[in-house]
């Protein structure tokens, strides 16, 4: 199809400076790459945006560019996928490992995305079903669709999709606000040390078919000389279906990577509707670490998952505003 760059520059508010779609590789002159790796690639300057026609694009990301901006012409139609997990073999014999597993990895600064899902599609469900002496079961089952890391900073994402099982979004490096996203998994799927604000996003866990433990929302590492981790203001944490059962995920556990003591995670849901999934007791250990010993909290919860039990510390006002005003002056732009 023929693009005009002018519409478009009009339409999002952004000059657009390089375009990827599969289905047209000679859009009239116009700068047009069949995959996003490709224009990431042929990329120069100091900034670019890119406007990213509706498909399915099966291609490891990354970037390593600072100020790239991603605009997807649909949330839903605008689909970046690889399908790989932390033990899914490479063709040199050796494995991903959890952080390469990751579809799109962000290394620089000032990386923005709208209207995008980033997916992990490796099939989890059908390997965590296969029985632990069978040869074809794929060990290690953690998959992630998106990764900060290295010098990334300044992270943006709105009107964006999550979609994975286990550790599904991994924000390790830097500040991040996501607005207006849609985040799905099972274990641990929003995970890593750096600060975040979840700002009326839907948080979405998936049925793993258990009627006691359908798996963990966060795993924050957040490091102990850093005040504030993830804030989730006026989310709502949603259940994949009604079939699945109550009472069976938890809001998070305390990740400590390698044993590391430093690592205290930092949590508060702020203001959230917490759907019947929720586990009455919220927060559990990982890996002896109590979550009696991290930062997680709750202020103002609502909705039939809002329990009252003596593990979920309810924060005061005073402290919850000190907590939000924090990152959203670290992490909002």
């Amino acid at each position: 199809m023929s693009y005009n760059v002018k519409d478009l520059t009009e339409k999002y508010g952004e000059k657009i400076d390089v375009i990827v779609d599969q289905n047209d590789t000679n859009a009239q002159g116009e700068k047009v790459y069949p995959s996003l790796q490709k224009a990431l690639n042929a990329i120069g300057g100091d900034s670019a945006v890119i406007y990213i026609a509706k498909g399915v694009y099966h291609e490891k990301i990354d970037i390593s560019k600072p100020n790239v901006t991603l605009i997807g012409e649909d949330r839903g139609e605008t689909i970046l996928t690889f399908d790989v997990a932390s033990g899914s073999e490479k063709a040199d014999g050796t494995t991903y490992g959890t952080f390469d597993s990751a579809s799109v990895i962000v290394r620089a600064q000032n990386f923005s995305a709208y209207n995008v899902t980033f997916e992990n599609g490796f099939d989890y469900m059908t390997e965590y079903f296969k029985s632990d002496d069978d040869p074809t079961k794929v060990p290690h089952l953690q998959a992630v669709a998106f990764r900060t890391t290295d010098q990334s900073d300044q992270v943006k994402l709105e009107n964006c999709c999550f979609k994975g099982n286990q550790d599904t979004l991994l924000v390790d490096r830097g500040t991040h606000y996501f607005k207006d996203c849609i985040i799905e998994g099972n274990v641990d799927f929003i995970f890593g040390a750096g600060q975040a604000v979840f700002e009326t996003c839907d948080i979405i866990s998936l049925d793993r078919g258990d009627s006691f433990h359908n798996g963990f929302i966060t795993a924050a590492s957040t490091s102990i000389d850093t005040p504030y981790g993830y804030i989730f203001e006026s989310c709502n944490l949603l259940k994949e279906s009604a079939k699945m059962s109550n009472e069976t995920v938890y809001l998070g556990r305390p990740w400590h990577p390698g044993g590391d003591p430093n690592a205290e995670a930092s949590v508060l849901f702020y203001q959230c509707k917490m759907d019947a999934h929720i586990k009455p007791d919220a927060w559990t250990e990982m890996g002896g670490f109590s979550p009696m010993d991290a930062r997680l909290y709750e202020y103002e919860s609502t909705g039939a998952g809002a329990a009252v039990s003596q593990n979920r510390r309810v924060l005061n006002e005073e402290e919850a505003e000190a907590f939000r005003d924090h990152l959203r002056n670290r992490c909002v732009r």
